[in-house]
């Protein structure tokens, strides 16, 4: 397990505190956020933000699976993938595992499989990595391995989603993309149609499986919503269910009757980065601008959280403080995570350092333990650590 950070105090930066920000200094120890005289370190010139809180994101896939035929051991992929977060700026993060009839990377073996190996690397881990599970709606005959499995692992976050008519519509449509959808799965386009067939067959008793599912994680105390609602009647019967979370609506409408039925929307930050979403749904922006989004998250790119929010920042849509809530404390809300999302006394230390100039993220600290250093203020750390050393001695 990494160890603690010995106690410090950070000096001269500028702190984002009880929603605006100041100039004044912040003390850590014991993996904890503190008060007292502390041996110092001078952050002038950078900003102290609380540790990012990621919600949903998929880019550990590509550690995974580099190429889809060419796979490396799921330890290598998370430690990979932890390193990653750490080196933007994220704290807490879910890993968006699904549970499908697709097969391949988002099977229930797979599934399992990535929670195992997540329990296996947790004394390692630098980030705190969770799971969340992205539920088909028709994998019905796996109710009873979905909620031993979420029990084993101690699952506390899950989805539900439908792909079956995206899947009828590329084989209209797109057929060279449902191609690439079947082959990443390792199967055939007849195989993986077929397989389309079988989940479809099973629509009469999903709507008592997704009860049964939601009855039991109100038992369990997991938090679960749904992903890609299309529109407000969807997101409704979710909600009716329980599925309180909208995550990636992608219309207006989906998000306006979240918002209206009070359920926090969740949507991709690389959407907003990049000034629109890849797969021509809503625009981010867009909804943030009629205030129907609560919170962002990495999706498939892990550096688009940080950079979402200077875009909003420079778009004059929100302030610094509002833009950053939205990747921390708003999430930490959502999920029920009352020690993190803020710097206050007695809370995590969870830190996110950004060299006001550069707008780069510089040092991450995930429960008082250094995931994360470089650029300039490595070098003032460095230089003040080897001081402390020298005064030791």
């Amino acid at each position: 397990m990494p160890q603690y950070l010995q106690p410090l105090r950070f000096t001269g930066a500028t702190i984002l505190r009880d929603g605006e920000l100041q100039r004044r200094s912040l003390a850590i120890a014991d993996g904890r956020i503190t008060k007292g005289p502390l041996p110092e370190v001078d952050l002038s010139g950078y900003l102290i933000l609380p540790g990012i809180v990621d919600l949903h994101g998929d880019a550990f896939e590509r550690h995974i699976a580099p190429r889809p035929a060419a796979p490396f051991a799921l330890e290598v992929g998370l430690a990979a993938t932890d390193r990653e977060a750490a080196a933007n700026g994220i704290t807490t993060g879910w890993l968006a595992q699904g549970w499908s009839w697709e097969g391949g990377r988002r099977a229930p073996d797979q599934a399992e499989a990535l929670m195992a190996a997540l329990d296996a690397y947790r004394p390692r881990m630098l980030t705190d990595l969770r799971i969340q599970l992205r539920c088909e709606t028709h994998t019905v005959g796996t109710a009873q391995r979905l909620l031993e499995a979420v029990e084993r692992h101690g699952i506390d976050y899950v989805v539900f989603n439908n792909h079956l008519e995206e899947a009828e519509e590329l084989a209209r449509a797109r057929p060279e993309r449902l191609h690439h959808w079947a082959t990443e799965n390792g199967r055939s386009v007849r195989d993986h149609m077929a397989a389309v067939a079988a989940a479809q067959a099973m629509a009469p008793d999903v709507p008592r499986y997704l009860c049964r599912l939601a009855e039991a994680f109100d038992a369990m105390g997991v938090l679960y919503g749904s992903h890609d609602d299309p529109d407000g009647e969807t997101r409704e019967r979710f909600s009716m269910i329980g599925a309180r979370i909208a995550e990636f609506p992608t219309t207006r409408r989906a998000a306006a009757a979240a918002k209206a039925m009070n359920d926090p929307v969740l949507l991709g930050a690389p959407n907003v980065a990049r000034g629109g979403s890849q797969a021509g749904n809503a625009s981010a922006t867009d909804l943030i601008a009629q205030g129907l989004c609560d919170a962002l998250v990495s999706d498939f790119y892990y550096p688009a959280l940080p950079h979402a929010v200077w875009r909003l920042v420079d778009l004059g849509l929100r302030t610094l403080p509002q833009a950053w809530a939205m990747i921390s404390q708003h999430p930490a809300e959502i999920l029920r995570l009352p020690d993190r999302g803020r710097l206050d006394f007695g809370r995590r230390a969870d830190l996110c350092v950004i060299n006001e100039e550069t707008r780069a993220v510089e040092m991450t600290i995930a429960g008082g333990r250094l995931t994360y250093l470089a650029g300039e203020a490595a070098h003032r750390f460095a230089h003040r650590i080897h001081a402390l050393d020298m005064a030791a001695e």
